[in-house]
C-alpha cells in the first residue's frame, strides 16, 4: 500500500526560525504519538540552486518570500490517507493541541502564505 503525505510549504522570518522549530518540536512529538510515521521540518539553505540545465521555479519566487525571510518545507508521512485522516483527527483533540495559553501565542509565520497538500505516494524506494 502507497504511503500518504501532507505536505507545507511556507514563508518564514530568518528572526522567527528559532521559535519555529520549538513549535515544531512539539508537532513532531504530537504527530509521532498518533502514529505518523514521519514528521520532517526542513529549513531553506539553497534556494537558489544552479539550474542543472532546466529552468524551474525557486522556492522563494513560488513563495513570494520577502529578503528577510527564508522557506520551510515540511512533511508528515502516514500509511493512508484514512490513517492520516485518524492520527490528524486524534492530534486536534490532543491537550498540548488544546492548553488554552496556546490560544492567544503569535504564529512565527503567516498562515495566509502558508501552502498545504494531501499526497498519495507513486513511488516509493
Amino acid at each position: 500500500m502507497a504511503k500518504y503525505v501532507d505536505g507545507f510549504v511556507l514563508p518564514i522570518p530568518k528572526k522567527n526560525i528559532a521559535s519555529y522549530l520549538k513549535m515544531a518540536q512539539m508537532g513532531a512529538k504530537v504527530w509521532k504519538k498518533y502514529g505518523a510515521l514521519e514528521y520532517i521540518e526542513a529549513v531553506g539553505e539553497d534556494l537558489n540552486p544552479k539550474s542543472m540545465g532546466m529552468k524551474f521555479l525557486t522556492f522563494p519566487r513560488i513563495t513570494k518570500a520577502k529578503p528577510d525571510e527564508t522557506v520551510v518545507f515540511s512533511f508528515i508521512t502516514f500509511k493512508s490517507r484514512k490513517h492520516r485522516d485518524q492520527v490528524n483527527a486524534k492530534v486536534m483533540q490532543d491537550p498540548l493541541m488544546n492548553d488554552p495559553k496556546m490560544k492567544d501565542m503569535p504564529m512565527p509565520f503567516e498562515m495566509k502564505r502558508m501552502a498545504y497538500g494531501g499526497f498519495k505516494a507513486i513511488v516509493e524506494k
